[in-house]
């Protein structure tokens, strides 16, 4: 077996997955490692090397999709039998996907051949809670199955919901359990509060950019969209202020705070006005605020600020525990909460309680908080690297958050090459995200989505000092 050198101080360059990545493909390039050789099981080298089974498998996912590892089932992973050198191999013989609607939206989630996924929208699998996690998943096991055979309460899992309760009044906001409905993720409590409130033709307001699977879901919906322009403090609300007088909105979607793609939080000014317009429009306010537990505090919360009349909050635990259970919720005022839960039903039964069970356990005894100060230290220090990348480079910031996953920066190119860019990008095996994906118009941009903790890789930065 290789000797891996791994630099395990956190504000190293290169990730753990980047150094194991390096150290495999190296001793396959010298030989070290010859073609057929069977790598040690994921357990084996998690255990030898001090990682955890969720470092190794993005490496060994990472190694098969640059074609110098094979995965086949019940023999493990071995080095590629290549006719060529590994490295040759690794550019010229992979075919990346279409870059379509249909990848963005779905078949992304599932590809796992492209090996820079500077344009994805959460953490890295080694950035997981593992510890926190393995404990849940065995506690859950102890669970008598007759307490998992029924579909489990329309609200959710009781103890969870009881959790969110008591996080949300630390942050000002008093509720009780009526108020809080769990969902298969934050984006269906989004597609839930659509079906639920609006109705084909209404007109709502989106923040220009915003969060892309919520565009499709209103494009879905046949709602009329129209976008309010993020600014570096939070919202332009002149402009807000004449959309609403001449469209007459139902609803305003707004992220709070790390804002999904700029990487901005509300200003209070933002906030207070946002809500003085709703108040007079009797506008709903859908307030998406995922990223919470990644921001410094002190951001406004635009429930607490106004008690739930006119505004629903959505959250989830993607960012903090793990996407791969999908757990969100939505808190509105009871009576709306209620209209919620039907439409829940109506269209996917309850959710799951067994993933419920395992988030709660988590939150409850996988020493979460900690886990969160550890994330947030590692995003401030991956923020301070690619920001000195992004100005190496000459791109334009429109923000420098320090927190959270994105940053949104601009190319220096013309909007209509950004489509151009981002394919080219893919052939080398990089995810780019152009800005257009996250317009209510989908209008070209020179601006691009960055994920902070993925775009820290060399091959990335020469494809960008090669645009011009």
């Amino acid at each position: 077996m290789i000797e891996l050198q791994l630099e395990r101080d956190r504000r190293s360059a290169s990730t753990l997955v980047e150094q194991v990545v390096h150290g495999f493909a190296s001793a396959i390039e010298s030989q070290s490692l010859r073609a057929g050789a069977l790598l040690p099981s994921v357990r084996q080298l998690a255990q030898t090397q001090g990682l955890s089974t969720f470092t190794v498998t993005e490496a060994y996912n990472r190694l098969v999709s640059m074609g110098l590892v094979v995965a086949r089932r019940g023999s493990g992973y071995r080095v590629a039998t290549l006719d060529a050198p590994p490295a040759r191999r690794s550019a010229s013989d992979w075919q990346p996907p279409s870059l379509t609607a249909t990848w963005l939206l779905s078949d992304v989630y599932a590809d796992h051949s492209v090996p820079i996924k500077a344009g994805c929208g959460w953490l890295p699998n080694e950035w997981v809670n593992g510890p926190g996690l393995q404990h849940a998943l065995r506690a859950m096991s102890r669970v008598p199955p007759g307490r998992l055979a029924d579909y489990g309460h329309p609200y959710g899992f009781a103890p969870l919901r009881e959790r969110v309760a008591e996080q949300l009044d630390r942050r000002g906001l008093p509720v009780d359990l009526s108020n809080v409905l769990l969902t298969q993720g934050a984006t269906q409590a989004l597609d839930l509060i659509v079906r639920t409130l609006l109705r084909p033709g209404d007109t709502v307001l989106v923040e220009d950019p915003g969060y892309c699977n919520l565009l499709q879901i209103l494009k879905l919906a046949g709602l009329n969209v129209h976008g309010v322009p993020r600014t570096p403090a939070g919202l332009d609300t002149d402009a807000l202020e004449q959309l609403v007088a001449v469209h007459r909105p139902k609803a305003m979607f707004v992220n709070t705070t790390l804002q999904n793609p700029t990487g901005t939080t509300l200003g209070m000014a933002s906030a207070f006005r946002l809500l003085q317009i709703a108040e007079r429009q009797r506008m709903w306010v859908i307030e998406d605020d995922v990223s919470r537990e990644l921001a410094p505090a002190g951001a406004p919360l635009l429930a607490a600020m106004e008690g739930l009349h006119r505004v629903l909050y959505v959250s989830g635990f993607s960012k903090t525990v793990t996407p791969g259970l999908r757990c969100g919720y939505v808190v509105a005022e009871r009576d709306v909460l209620r209209e919620l839960a039907r439409t829940k039903m109506a269209v996917g039964l309850t959710s799951s309680e067994s993933i419920e069970r395992i988030v709660d356990k988590v939150l409850l005894e996988g020493h979460h908080a900690r886990h969160v100060e550890t994330v947030n230290e590692r995003l401030k220090t991956a923020h301070i690297q690619i920001e000195e990348r992004v100005d190496a480079a000459g791109l334009e910031l429109f923000h420098r958050p320090r927190a959270g996953l994105f940053l949104w920066a601009k190319l220096p190119v013309e909007p209509e090459r950004a489509a151009e860019i981002a394919t080219a990008a893919l052939r080398d095996g990089i995810w780019l995200a152009p800005g257009s994906y996250f317009r209510p118009d989908d209008a070209p941009t020179a601006w691009f989505r960055f994920n902070v903790p993925y775009s820290n890789d060399d091959a990335l930065w020469r494809f960008i000092d090669g645009i011009r």
